[in-house]
């Protein structure tokens, strides 16, 4: 029996274990742990390898998603719309402004349906936050002109999407901004929490380089602000671990392939879409969830097969966590989603053997 784990986070470390400790070593031994040389860089190569013209470091993703609103005024008796198959933190951000999240269904690529987010704007609503879930882009055309439309600024989620691109743009740089995750568990992640918010727009740049160390700028105080700052060592790896980036997406890439060429026979399950050959598309896999029939007692059966799976977000939408108080009309398409869906291992450290076995023993399951 093979031991397949959902994802070794030990290996983060142990695979560039050398280069990471002489980094240590650089870093600390200059005493240099706050907005450094080694953040600025970072956010230079991120640019770089994504494709924007300012990025910012900051201590995590949900940070960066609440600058990004806080930068662009968004507050009390506005509404922002969301997909409510998404982490809880797409929606905290938007309350957290005194905002109103608004959740919308999404489709059955697990994006925001763009139907269902017509029906749900509103005079008050002030622009949509969009989720690039697993890796892949919304379809951003459609929510280009409903935002033109309607005058709607759009934020992306692209926590998730790192390099994806759609037509030839980049998560995160179709209007206002995006907000990129370095969670351990990412493609790009460090060894601690760390995100981003990349943006084409100078104001929006300016306005949460200021918001994200307490509003200041040479000991002036312009404006409230917050304490979250990309940890100065944290970027010192992640300049690092920025060039094995391409070559991780291209791994998850090959392991999608064996995915889909094996479980697209089952009648069963049901694959993410396929883009691996999709001229306008670049999906970077950061995860691969499937529908299956009899999904609990699938994950039960790969349990004991040494095979670790995720149900997303413990198989509930954002809207159903009822402590929230969220509105959740007409939102049972994403629930049904949630009932049937598990996330497969899918990362760097993945050899074409584990993705064989855990493919034959769902065969077997279903058999």
């Amino acid at each position: 029996m093979n031991d397949v784990p959902f994802f070794d986070y030990k290996k983060v470390y142990l695979d560039y274990q050398n280069h990471l400790n002489n980094i240590f070593t650089q870093v600390s031994s200059k005493g240099k742990f706050i907005l450094q040389e080694e953040v600025e860089k970072f956010e230079l190569n991120l640019c770089t390898y994504h494709g924007c013209k300012y990025s910012l470091g900051v201590a995590n993703a949900t940070d960066a998603m609440l600058l990004l609103l806080l930068a662009d005024n968004i507050g009390s008796g506005d509404e922002i719309l969301f997909c409510s198959h998404t982490l809880v933190a797409t929606a905290s951000v938007i309350k957290l402004t005194g905002a109103r999240p608004i959740p919308v269904n999404c489709n059955d690529e697990y994006l925001m349906d763009v139907n269902d987010l017509k029906k749900k704007i509103s005079s008050r609503t002030k622009g949509i936050f969009v989720t690039h879930l697993n890796g892949r882009i919304a379809d951003m055309k459609q929510i280009n002109k409903i935002a033109k439309k309607f005058k709607l600024n759009i934020y992306e989620d692209a926590a998730q999407a790192i390099c994806s691109t759609y037509y030839g743009k980049a998560a995160g740089t179709f209007d206002r901004g995006g907000c990129i995750s370095f969670y351990p568990a990412k493609i790009l992640g460090c060894l601690g929490d760390g995100g981003a918010v990349i943006t084409n727009n100078k104001k929006i740049y300016e306005r949460i380089k200021l918001l994200r160390d307490h509003g200041r700028k040479n000991l002036e105080v312009f404006a409230w602000g917050l304490n979250s700052r990309l940890d100065n060592l944290q970027a010192g790896f992640l300049n690092f671990l920025i060039t094995k980036l391409k070559q991780n997406i291209m791994h998850r890439r090959k392991m999608a392939k064996i995915y889909y060429d094996i479980l697209s026979e089952i009648n069963f399950i049901k694959c993410p879409p396929n883009n691996l050959l999709e001229k306008n598309r670049f999906d970077n896999y950061q995860n691969f969830e499937v529908l299956c029939t009899n999904r609990d007692q699938l994950r039960i059966f790969l349990k004991k097969k040494g095979i670790d799976t995720i149900i997303p977000w413990g198989g509930k939408c954002v809207h159903e966590f009822k402590n929230l108080k969220l509105a959740n009309k007409d939102l049972s398409f994403t629930e049904n989603i949630l009932r049937k869906s598990i996330l497969l291992p899918m990362n760097q450290f993945l050899s074409k053997k584990d993705v064989l076995y855990i493919c034959n023993q769902v065969k077997n399951f279903y058999n």
